[in-house]
């Protein structure tokens, strides 16, 4: 297989795993899949020394891309009229997978867009050193960033499941999470997992609203997240991810700022203060690093319910 082909295999891989996340209503997932090929594509339309694809072609891509960013602009703005559905975006995998050989009209009005800065989830970690290098030089600046679009302001928590006989659910409350610069932190927001031993989803991802009280190094959510299957169904080594996220928006995405997670022999009811460690996320647990020395944790208090 040429590598060209190789690359639009990748492109095509990359926009089923964004449709399917779309599909189950995983949209933070689904809007990270979606920028990453948007900025995919647009950096092959841009380059100058790329002579895998024709001019035609190149505006195909381009023209998918705007696609793209039409879509997870619609999954962040949870008050839009939905401008570029799942439905139509669908329609396109055939022309990505086909570029080569696609010689049809493009089946939607839309106009490439000028090359963006497009951040995939993990990239935010090589942009520390630099946000800080132009936080300092741009001290005293009144530049204005313009509000984003919120990946679901309201949060996506899912009800309590239905109790059977003998089964125990699991209600977690978030009380608050430590951090040292909790009060510069913008539409923070915590996305809840349970993962296998492998870092295999066992449930849906839920995303809190965001929280939007902040008291000296604390940011509380008080919110309940409802574990959506039997703590007696959740396998040996599974464990709860609780990721912080929140809103740069100097560099306009979100990101990852560090993660805490609960394993199945710390679920019982009360109270219970976890530790919080550095990103990127590693949901199989092997290579951990703290955050901080400082005494700064997540917050939790769990309520189990056992139908007798």
């Amino acid at each position: 297989m040429s590598d060209v082909n190789k690359t639009i295999q990748k492109w095509h891989a990359s926009f089923k795993k964004g449709t399917d996340f779309d599909s189950w209503g995983q949209l933070v997932e689904a809007i990270d899949e979606y920028q990453i090929l948007a900025r995919q594509l647009q950096k092959e339309v841009q380059s100058a020394n790329s002579s895998d694809f024709t001019e035609e072609q190149k505006k195909t891509l381009a023209k998918i891309a705007t696609c793209l960013e039409m879509r997870s602009a619609s999954l962040q703005c949870t008050q839009s009229k939905e401008e570029f559905n799942l439905e139509d975006l669908k329609k396109l995998e055939t022309i990505i997978r086909n570029v080569l050989t696609y010689n049809k009209e493009f089946p939607f009005d839309v106009q490439p867009v000028p090359l963006r800065k497009i951040f995939a989830p993990g990239e935010e970690e090589n942009l520390e050193l630099e946000e800080e290098e132009d936080a300092t030089a741009g001290a005293g600046s009144t530049e204005a960033f313009p509000p984003r679009a919120p990946a679901a302001l309201q949060g996506t928590l899912l009800p309590r499941l239905p109790s059977e006989p003998g089964m125990t659910l699991l209600t977690i409350r978030i009380e608050k999470i430590g951090l040292k610069d909790a009060g510069q932190c913008i539409d923070p927001y915590m996305t809840i997992s349970v993962k296998d031993v492998n870092g295999v989803d066992l449930n849906p991802v839920q995303d809190t609203p965001v929280a939007t009280r902040k008291e000296d190094t604390y940011i509380h959510f008080s919110v309940d997240v409802e574990v959506q299957r039997h703590v007696e169904k959740l396998p040996k080594g599974a464990a709860i991810f609780f990721e912080f996220k929140h809103y740069k928006p100097k560099k306009r995405f979100t990101s990852t700022k560090c993660f805490a997670f609960m394993e199945m022999d710390e679920i019982k009811p009360g109270p219970i203060v976890i530790e919080l460690y550095k990103k990127p996320t590693d949901f199989k647990r092997k290579k951990l690093q703290l955050l901080t020395k400082k005494p700064l944790y997540l917050h939790l208090h769990q309520t189990l319910h056992k139908d007798s």
